[in-house]
């Protein structure tokens, strides 16, 4: 293991700085935001600042890396980010904490993608799932750090905006030094909506609307625990417990979907995550350990949902064809996150915090009555011929390039239906 994992050592390094900075960044604006007295609505909108900058940097970033190299855009998209965090702790706007918000979206999807690919051009066939798995686990542990560290200090001043640039900057050294081959070009995404439509309206339908529901709560939890009384150490935990919840969740549900209709599952997940929602949003809980154990069985579900509509698009997806599938619905994905954070963050400007669980659960809703309905229509995919489960990241850290990274390099064919294959949903 050891001598596989040598050869990436400063790959992973990279990526858990850039991580672990991402981690302070994402919660400490809607911590501070509110401390400054940021309308719900505005941080909403630090959140859809985030994913348009996100989904453009995952349709840029490629033509970057093709003019300037994989190594000077990732230099770049890391000082940049540096640059967007210490201009947020300088000014202590909206109007520019939102715009601001973005460039390091893009940033942050632009250095995510460098990584992941020099990681999947270093991988060899028989090792790529264990590189993935310990790639996920670095992210999701350096993400989770990153959080919880905020609860060890003051969030109001400017100390932990300058810890965060700090580890942007770190985390462009060890790519810098390294002495690996430059890899291959990144994965271009084209979003073709028809064909995905064509390929599983569920699937795309459902990534929508788990887009709508992960970015809202990802964008706002913070100022929901904030809103209900919790400290500030509850309310980091509150930001990073369902993270971990829904990472292990994965295997259960991603277990189940491999020997039932995944759409059952998919509906039966987006149940659980109602129940919860209709418990945040009904009872408003204000107890620490309630807030935490609703929170867990959130995470569980709504960060186990990406994987299993992944799975079930490439169920129907013509072979050769899994990284497009996984690309565009990624990108659905983050049309779906530009809107949540502002939908939801215009709920709880108008109905107090149960605003924010109010507006996931009419997501959830939603994906389960389409879910069900396209279950009437056409039977399930035999179990000869489904695709193999993959566990994956959270939806609003993954790349097109982690389908790559995950799956292995597939041959680029066109986004059509087999004409030998049944109708599609």
């Amino acid at each position: 293991m050891a001598r596989h994992l040598l050869p990436i050592t400063a790959l992973l390094i990279g990526s858990a700085l850039l991580l672990f900075a991402g981690g302070i960044h994402g919660l400490i604006l809607p911590i501070r935001g509110a401390a400054e007295g940021f309308s719900s609505s505005s941080l909403g909108l630090l959140g859809t600042g985030w994913a348009i900058g996100y989904v453009a940097g995952c349709l840029i970033a490629p033509r970057l890396v093709g003019t300037v190299g994989h190594i000077r855009t990732f230099g770049v998209m890391c000082a940049f980010a540096a640059v967007a965090m210490l201009l947020q702790a300088l000014i202590v706007e909206t109007w520019a904490w939102i715009p601001i918000r973005a460039v390091s979206g893009f940033c942050f999807a632009g250095a995510a993608m460098i990584v992941e690919s020099w990681l999947s051009e270093r991988a060899q066939p028989k090792t790529r799932g264990t590189i993935f798995g310990i790639y996920s686990m670095v992210n999701l542990g350096a993400m989770t750090a990153g959080q919880l560290v905020l609860s060890l200090g003051d969030v109001t001043g400017f100390v932990f905006f300058a810890i965060g640039a700090v580890f942007y900057c770190l985390a462009l050294v060890p790519t810098a030094l390294s002495t690996s081959a430059t890899p291959a070009p990144l994965t271009s995404v084209k979003l073709d909506v028809p064909s995905l439509w064509r390929n599983s309206p569920v699937a795309v339908a459902a990534v929508f609307l788990v887009g709508v529901s992960n970015a809202s709560f990802g964008a706002l939890a913070a100022v929901y625990a904030g809103d209900v009384g919790l400290a500030l150490t509850a309310i980091t935990l509150f930001a990073s417990i369902p993270v971990l919840a829904g990472a292990l969740a994965q295997v259960p549900i991603g277990f189940a979907s491999d020997r039932i209709d995944r759409r059952i599952v998919l509906a039966a997940t987006a149940g659980l995550a109602i129940l919860a929602d209709l418990a945040f949003a009904i009872l408003l809980p204000e107890g620490r350990l309630t807030n935490l154990l609703l929170a867990g069985v959130f995470g569980a579900a709504i960060y186990a949902m990406y994987p299993v509509i992944v799975a079930h698009a490439n169920d129907h997806a013509p072979p050769g064809t899994g990284i497009q599938v996984s690309g565009g619905l990624l990108m659905i994905f983050g049309l779906g996150s530009i809107i949540g954070p502002l939908v939801a963050g215009v709920a709880m400007s108008g109905l107090g915090p149960r605003g924010l669980f109010m507006t996931t659960a009419a997501a959830h809703l939603l994906l389960i009555a389409f879910t069900l309905w396209r279950m009437t229509l056409r039977p399930a995919v035999p179990q000869e011929e489904k695709a193999a489960f993959q566990l994956t990241l959270p939806a609003r850290v993954a790349t097109p390039e982690t389908a790559a990274l995950a799956g292995g390099e597939d041959e680029a064919l066109p986004l059509e239906p087999d004409p030998d294959t049944p109708p599609q949903e």
